[in-house]
């Protein structure tokens, strides 16, 4: 009965759900595109720039393991004003961004938290105490 009526009660959702209006997509205009495609030594670049404060530009060039080494950067508006920003290299040490917008780990060795040290002592104890009993047997 509760499965009949749950399934009752998501094919009126999925009828109502059809019945309402799409989001219309609102066009954003291109103020600057630019690709110069890869010369004879593989260099190349793209430059772009949109109504709504989007920039992405990047330049490469071949590699001397023959992929692409690119440095670039792109970066965007936010919803609270600021803008986002990030810059890159990709090359044979792979892909590094760099950006106040990205996480970053702690120094190490970092402080251990004292639960932590209590939880290996308790671990070693136990370990201890295990072979112990492991051995009279």
């Amino acid at each position: 009965m509760k499965t009949a009526a749950l399934f009752l009660l998501a094919l009126v959702a999925m009828t109502a759900s059809e019945k309402l209006p799409a989001a219309v997509p609102v066009p954003v205009a291109i103020i600057r595109q630019t690709q110069v495609n890869p010369d004879a030594l593989g260099a190349h670049s793209s430059d772009f720039q949109a109504e709504n404060g989007i920039v992405f530009q990047f330049s490469g060039s071949q590699g001397l393991t023959g992929g692409s080494n690119m440095i670039g950067s792109w970066s965007y508006p936010q919803a609270d004003g600021t803008l986002a920003e990030v810059t890159f290299v990709a090359d044979e040490n792979g892909f590094q961004p760099q950006s106040s917008l990205l996480p970053v780990a702690p120094a190490f060795p970092h402080p251990i938290p004292q639960f932590v040290l209590d939880q290996i002592e308790f671990a070693r104890l136990e370990k201890e105490r295990q072979q112990r009993e492991g051995n009279r047997a």
